[in-house]
């Protein structure tokens, strides 16, 4: 199955307000404050409500993680009075997500798929040298724990897209799952 998330031939962030993986019609909704230390909790709150067929050994539960992480690190700077609002859908073909923060957005999102676009070259091409360089994205505002690492896995593993709305405060993701074929016995 083709990724949906490739941008001129490698993989990238899109930004499309009119993206179908904004449509919440059937999801399920939580908010939560921005608070660091309960980023676990509010994952699992959503993850129970996935089929356990589509669990994959943690997988899911860890890329939810990472989103929320995201938009309460970076997005609303852990400020527990702002919130990050998740809808939400599973079923044994997909899981569906729309994770918004009230933050200003991801200004450099231009520059990240850049930088991508030579990370991924560099590794086509097994440049370790260039790759040296290439090892982890630091916008003006990071710090020691940043590194884009959660970016360039969520690219990988939504497989059926990744967008950010206009704004870029908002993101848009689904992942399709093979279907499981049950032997007769």
């Amino acid at each position: 199955m083709p990724n949906a998330n490739l941008v001129d031939g490698f993989l990238g962030i899109h930004v499309d307000d009119n993206s179908p993986l904004f449509n919440r019609a059937g999801l399920l909704y939580k908010d939560f404050p921005s608070d660091y230390r309960q980023i676990r909790y509010f994952t699992l709150l959503i993850v129970q409500k996935a089929p356990l067929e589509i669990k994959e050994i943690n997988l899911l539960e860890q890329q939810i993680s990472e989103i929320i992480k995201n938009a309460v690190r970076h997005g609303n700077r852990s400020m527990p009075e702002k919130m990050v609002k998740v809808w939400y859908g599973f079923s044994a073909e997909q899981a569906h997500l729309i994770v918004e923060d009230e933050g200003s957005g991801f200004q450099d999102l231009g520059k990240w798929n850049e930088f991508n676009r030579r990370r991924q070259a560099a590794l086509e091409g097994q440049d370790r040298e260039a790759l040296s360089a290439l090892v982890s994205y630091r916008g003006p505002t990071a710090d020691e724990n940043d590194g884009g690492n959660a970016l360039f896995a969520a690219l990988e593993y939504w497989n059926g897209g990744f967008v950010f709305t206009g704004r870029k405060n908002c993101v848009g993701m689904l992942r399709r799952f093979p279907r499981r074929r049950h032997l007769a016995r």
